[in-house]
This record gives structure tokens, C-alpha cells and sequence, in this order.
């Protein structure tokens, strides 16, 4: 007989960073510690594509580009000493929107204090997939309620042990964040000895079915996972900062094009739109897991023999 590695009483809560969980990008500590103008950053990142193409470089990858110009940063001393360590040191430094980062733990004890979900050993874990640094993630304020975190890595100088970062390690795209939800939904970050992304696993068979996934993000950058996750019968739900009309018209119009479920400002307090939904959308599969694992053991379960009465 078939058995099944998972129990899929998982519920997965796969968050973007920027301008998801924070107002701005997460460079910005990084640019007030050594003076320098993120717009002007941002510009000549924007340049370098024209500027490759000039030299015979025909793909450019966005990510890639704005990497290796914070390496050039590195080598032209603008960034001197930079290391994974003042990375994540500068994660410290970063504010997120309005009842971060307690909302996390606000939705752990939903699971957790409902007696059907705790009866079925329903558990709920937080993931940040994310095109900005992975170590200045992990040295943020949220870092403790995630059990995983997808970035981009840098690798420090091999001849020097804790110099300066001198290579790129690992690159996450718009594009491949794909990969990463699909890493969370086989379980690969769990046994990553054991099952690759690739491994051809029946959805039965995953340790979190897509079902149990919430993807929470917030613009057009992340329609490929928003595709991705709504397909494949997750919840997707986009943010927007109140303050700024384009970030809405820009979230309100994949609304509409139905790449998200709903959408609401990144304010997750309780009594707010975003809380009340996301809370929802957990109780939702928590109480759908509960159903599932109900009528499966009521299944396997025959009725026991009874006396005839004549």
C-alpha cells in the first residue's frame, strides 16, 4: 500500500518584501550608510541594459544587472566593506507597515487556538520569497517568523574570510520566484537531500499543497507567481501603501484582470481589510484541511456491527 510522506496539514504564507511587508526597498539602508543617492543608483542600473547590449550582450536579466553594479559599488570602494555581516546588520534598520511584524504570530495562534485545527495538528509557516537580499531579510525585525526566506546571496572574497563580498551567489527573479513556491509546495527547503524542484511529485503527495498557499505581493512584478499560485487553486491577495494612487491603480488593475483574488493597503492591523481577509483565507483552508482529514478517516472507518433488533 501507498503511503503518503505528508500529512498536508500545512498552510503556507508566502510573502514579497518590498513594498509588501515595507514602504520601500530594503537597499535603502544600505545607500544612507555610505551616502549615496538611491535614485541615481537606481538610473545607472536602468542604463546598464543599453550598455551591455552595446557590447554584445543580447540577454540582460534585471536582478543580475543590479547586483553586479552593487558589486562594482564594492570594487570602486563606494561601498567599502561591504560583507554579508553589515548585509544583515542593515536589516535592523528597516520599518514595516502597521502591525508588522505581530501579525505573523497573530495568524500562527488562529491555528493554534482553534481546537478542530490543533486536533488535526494543523500548523501555519511564514515564507519571504524575495528579488532583494536574502541576509538583510534575516537581520530585519521579521526574521523570527519565518521559516524561510528566498533571495538574492552574495559571496564574500575567497581569500579573505568575512571581507568584502566579491561574487554573486544565488539570483531570484521575478521569473524564478516561481521556483521558490514550488520549492515550498514539494517540501524541498524541508529535504533539500531528498526532493529536488524538479522531482516529479503527484500534488497528493506534497507537503504543502497549492490549496494551502497564500501568495500576499504587491504589484506587476509578481504576476508570474500570482499565476502560478491562483491556477493551481491557492490565494492570492495584493497590497497597496495608501499613500501613493499608482501603487493602487497598479494592484486594482491586476484585480481586474483577475490575476488576484483581492486586494487591500498595506496596513495589517487588526480591523483592517488586509487582516480580516488573510485571517479569513486561513480559517478558510484550516477549516477545509479539517473536512478533508474528516471524510478521509470516516472512509476508512466501517461502521461498527449493531445488535438487530426483531
Amino acid at each position: 500500500m501507498s503511503v503518503s510522506p505528508f500529512t498536508q496539514n500545512i498552510i503556507a504564507m508566502v510573502w514579497d518584501f518590498d513594498k509588501t511587508l515595507i514602504p520601500g526597498y530594503m537597499q535603502a539602508p544600505l545607500f544612507r550608510r555610505y551616502g549615496v543617492d538611491g535614485n541615481a543608483f537606481w538610473a545607472e542600473v536602468n542604463a546598464l541594459e543599453a550598455q551591455y547590449r552595446a557590447r554584445g550582450c543580447e540577454q540582460v536579466a534585471g536582478e543580475m544587472a543590479y547586483l553586479n553594479h552593487v558589486l562594482t559599488y564594492v570594487r570602486r570602494g563606494v561601498f567599502k566593506g561591504l560583507s554579508n555581516a553589515v548585509l544583515e546588520a542593515l536589516g535592523a534598520e528597516l520599518t514595516f507597515y502597521p502591525g508588522l511584524p505581530e501579525f505573523f504570530a497573530e495568524l500562527r495562534t488562529l491555528v493554534e487556538s482553534t481546537p478542530d485545527f490543533v486536533r488535526h495538528g494543523i500548523t501555519l509557516e511564514h515564507y519571504v520569497v524575495s528579488t532583494g537580499f536574502t541576509r538583510t531579510i534575516r537581520g530585519s525585525a521579521i526574521a523570527g517568523e519565518l521559516t524561510g526566506v528566498w533571495g538574492c546571496e552574495f559571496v564574500e572574497d575567497m581569500d579573505h574570510e568575512g571581507d568584502e563580498i566579491a561574487q554573486i551567489g544565488y539570483v531570484l527573479d521575478n521569473t524564478t520566484k516561481t521556483r521558490a513556491v514550488f520549492e515550498i509546495n514539494k517540501g524541498v527547503n524541508k529535504y533539500p537531500g531528498e526532493i529536488t524542484v524538479n522531482a516529479n511529485i503527484a500534488e497528493s503527495e506534497r507537503r504543502i499543497p497549492f490549496r494551502n498557499i497564500v501568495y500576499i505581493a504587491d504589484g506587476p512584478s509578481d504576476v508570474p507567481v500570482f499565476s502560478v499560485v491562483k491556477r493551481s487553486g491557492g490565494r492570492t491577495y495584493g497590497v497597496y501603501n495608501p499613500a501613493h494612487k499608482e501603487e493602487f491603480r497598479q494592484i486594482n488593475t491586476l484585480q481586474q484582470q483577475g490575476r488576484v483574488q483581492s486586494i487591500g493597503p498595506a496596513d495589517y492591523r487588526p480591523g483592517t481589510q488586509t487582516h480580516m481577509w488573510l485571517s479569513e483565507a486561513v480559517s478558510d483552508i484550516a477549516a477545509a484541511i479539517v473536512r478533508e482529514r474528516e471524510s478521509a478517516l470516516g472512509a476508512r472507518v466501517g461502521q461498527a456491527p449493531r445488535h438487530i433488533n426483531d
